[in-house]
């Protein structure tokens, strides 16, 4: 008798222990950031590549590339140049998980890569399902600045015309009339190249 591949992997389900079967949700290591004058800081990165048992240099090489700056690491630490926004680093990790670590079937952590010629396969250990990595990168669902849309943000510092500054994305922000430090919304004005002009709305 002949089995399509969902057949075999339903067989193999049926066959995995319950203690194997029982799992809670798999939530994603929460990221200690700091900064450190213009150098971004994930205290507890080697803590993270433990969690999802992934070598430190791939998660890395993943996250420069996304973010779009250099870094190196320093110990267990990892250091990123410039200043990048918590909820930037956190969606980059989560989206990271997604495609490197989490078994599409049965939504495990339970997996290992392998590369088969140029293709890089994520295989799941608990049910035994594989698939190229390549073919679930998904989009990033951090929102994308444009013109014209409000944002909450904190003002990270002073440009050396007195304007308050921040990072959203990949953008500079400049908002006039603000203090380091100080929480306000802002709408963006203006986007040239990676930087864009805003102002301060109630």
């Amino acid at each position: 008798m002949e089995y399509d591949y969902k057949s075999l992997l339903e067989r193999a389900r049926e066959k995995i222990p319950e203690n194997v079967k029982a799992h809670e949700r798999f939530e994603m290591p929460n990221p200690q950031i700091l900064y450190e004058g213009n150098i971004t800081v994930i205290r507890n990165f080697a803590d993270i590549a433990d969690r999802i048992n992934r070598e430190q240099r791939h998660i890395m090489a993943y996250l420069m590339k996304e973010i779009g700056t250099s870094g190196n690491m320093d110990g267990r630490r990892a250091l990123f140049k410039g200043r990048v926004m918590s909820r930037q680093i956190e969606n980059k990790i989560n989206d990271y998980i997604k495609t490197f670590v989490l078994c599409s079937e049965c939504g495990k952590p339970d997996t290992h890569l392998e590369k088969e010629g140029r293709i890089l396969i994520l295989k799941c250990d608990a049910c035994g399902a594989h698939r190229p990595v390549t073919a679930v990168i998904t989009k990033t669902t951090e929102p994308v600045v444009s013109e014209g849309k409000t944002y909450d943000v904190m003002i990270e510092g002073i440009s050396r015309r007195g304007d308050g500054m921040v990072r959203l994305d990949r953008y500079t922000v400049f908002v006039p009339s603000t203090t380091k430090g100080s929480k306000v919304k802002i709408k963006i004005e203006k986007i040239s190249g990676n930087v864009a002009f805003a102002h301060v709305v109630e």
